[in-house]
């Protein structure tokens, strides 16, 4: 049986170095910022797309608080609904619509990048600590994170498309597209509001708001 893994020390280690965490983020957005939308070096930027999703993971999961067995399930489940979801997407054109992955996240297995699972937990648990500061039920918090993960997703199409993330037929995102990024969302803010472990990490809110401040960005300036 996993035991939880939290101490004193693990929760002085997290109060000290939030502000270390939190300035990380933001520079690495900022410089990731800057080098797509005003560089002349736009493809080293991109090719450090994957680094960067990896590094903002990494920092999240420093600061989480409890490593039960609950929370490695949801992580699990997560991370591979996310995976499976785009590949049903990608190799059927249901869900979200007939589309395509490019290079820019990196490694693909059977076309689907394999860090595009790990996005789906990161933006999962970031909304769903975010917006449980907000309401108490736990149907609302799950509706709630969906809805807004849909809003980053509007930012985040024209933005991916630019930078070879993925590509939509004919050049044009479907509303479906949304409708099947709220259903996945809807499921996965389900499972992650009704599993039992402390969700109290204090830089997931700041997680989600750099995705944003970084999509909202680049979607004015390209």
């Amino acid at each position: 049986m996993i035991s939880t893994l939290t101490s004193p020390t693990s929760k002085d280690y997290r109060e000290r170095y939030l502000l270390v965490g939190i300035g990380v983020l933001l520079l690495f957005y900022a410089v990731g910022f800057w080098g797509l939308g005003f560089s002349a070096h736009e493809p080293w930027f991109i090719a450090l797309v994957p680094f960067n999703l990896l590094l903002t993971n990494t920092i999240l999961f420093l600061f989480h608080r409890e490593w039960n067995r609950s929370f490695f399930v949801f992580a699990l489940i997560a991370w591979t609904a996310g995976f499976l979801f785009e590949w049903i997407g990608v190799h059927t054109g249901l869900l979200f619509g007939e589309y395509s992955y490019g290079a820019a996240l990196g490694f693909k297995i059977d076309e689907i990048p394999l860090l595009i699972g790990l996005n789906w937990l990161m933006l999962v648990y970031s909304s769903g600590h975010l917006v449980q500061r907000w309401v108490s039920h736990w149907l609302v918090r799950a509706l709630l994170g969906a809805l807004i993960m849909v809003s980053l997703d509007v930012l985040i199409e024209p933005v991916a498309v630019r930078f070879d993330f993925w590509s939509w037929h004919q050049n044009e995102i479907p509303f479906s597209n949304f409708i099947g990024w709220f259903l996945v969302a809807l499921l996965l803010q389900v499972h992650f509001h009704r599993a039992v472990f402390v969700k109290d990490n204090p830089i997931a809110p700041w997680v989600f708001l750099v995705q944003v401040l970084f999509f909202l960005g680049l979607y004015l300036v390209i």
